[in-house]
């Protein structure tokens, strides 16, 4: 519990940095849906690994009926997770997320089945996802790369690229501007997915 504390203490810290409105502890603590969704995560994630799985659904969907932001227990997150303007925010069981992250609302991070082993997205450390995005399936957004509002992502984006768009493209890579469609690693959007 302790390491659970210690790390919302940094993540206020990031809520400070970050968030101009932010202007106390007090504050955030009260009113931020973000951070009670991450430190109700962070508790249900524990008794996912302890192999509690119902009692951490139950404290999952609570903090789902909470505050609008729905994290699956089984999920791997790493710290200062920033999520701002969370309402509508999914981030499915099998789902990483690397280290400072920042989220906005109506993210999704989903699978393409039922099928059991990796099927949602992994978030390497520095990334943000802007309002609307939506990274479907065992795709990797590499680290510093920024995902523009409302894009879709259904393959894998690398490092350092900033992605807009309905099927996403990457249009800056390393600093440079670029036009490069990502290559879809799902079968979602093609003719024989119904058959």
């Amino acid at each position: 519990m302790q390491k659970i504390i210690s790390e919302l203490k940094e993540l206020i810290k990031v809520y400070k940095q970050k968030d101009p409105a932010a202007s106390s502890t007090a504050l955030i603590l009260l009113t931020y849906p973000g951070i009670h969704a991450v430190a109700i995560y962070k508790i249900s994630n524990k008794l996912w690994r302890k192999k509690m799985h119902f009692l951490a659904r139950v404290l999952s969907q609570i903090a789902r009926a909470m505050t609008g932001i729905e994290i699956h227990p089984g999920a791997t997150i790493g710290k200062r997770l920033f999520i701002d303007h969370g309402i509508g925010i999914v981030i499915g069981e099998t789902s990483v997320i690397g280290n400072d992250v920042i989220m906005f609302h109506q993210v999704t991070l989903g699978g393409t089945g039922k099928h059991l082993g990796k099927r949602h997205p992994t978030i390497k450390n520095n990334v943000m996802l802007s309002a609307g995005s939506k990274i479907i399936g065992s795709v990797v957004v590499g680290e510093n790369s920024r995902v523009g509002a409302n894009a879709v992502i259904l393959g894998d984006v690398p490092e350092n690229a900033t992605v807009v768009g309905c099927p996403a493209r990457i249009v800056k890579l390393n600093g440079e501007k670029v036009d490069i469609p990502i290559k879809s690693k799902t079968n979602i959007g093609k003719k024989n997915m119904l058959k």
